[in-house]
């Protein structure tokens, strides 16, 4: 049996016909050409696959698809408006918080829904946001200092707060 779902992703609405035990993950990327959203372990243990879902992080591997019926999706190809880059994209580029990029999606949306919350945060509030994401690359210094470096160009830009779309 299948279902047809409506979902609203990056601000385009989508219509999926689905299995009811398809991955939310899968949709994106192989449905709907999402493929920012990275597939890491399918566990979710990695955080390669997060994506927004109504605003809030979400291991996308985890979600069913059924599951987003309705919901708004963000993922990281819509944190870019035309080709200037979000100023988490900017930020994991100067503070080279990026080796191989394949956690860089998952960890740029987590890290968005952490400085929604805490606009100001420290080093070990950060490490703790990011601790459902892993890196087998950077060994986490510059991912810091890349977030670290969003929230003060987001705090200055807005005097508080982030604005992730």
């Amino acid at each position: 049996m299948t279902h047809t779902i409506s979902l609203t992703v990056n601000g385009e609405d989508h219509e999926v016909t689905v299995s009811p035990e398809r991955l939310l993950v899968h949709v994106l990327r192989e449905d709907l050409g999402y493929t920012g959203t990275n597939i890491g372990c399918e566990t979710s243990l990695c955080g390669a696959c997060t994506v927004h879902v109504d605003g809030k992080a979400m291991k996308s591997c985890t979600m069913l698809a059924v599951q987003s019926d309705g919901r708004e999706i963000q993922t990281v190809e819509g944190l870019a408006d035309g080709s200037e880059l979000h100023p988490i994209q900017e930020s994991f580029k100067t503070e080279h918080g990026l080796q191989c990029g394949y956690c860089t999606p998952g960890m740029m949306m987590t890290s968005l829904e952490l400085l929604e919350d805490n606009p100001d945060p420290d080093r070990e509030e950060i490490r703790h946001a990011l601790e459902g994401n892993l890196c087998r690359c950077t060994g986490y210094q510059n991912i810091i200092d890349a977030v670290e470096e969003t929230a003060r160009k987001l705090n200055t830009a807005t005097d508080g707060g982030c604005d992730v779309e």
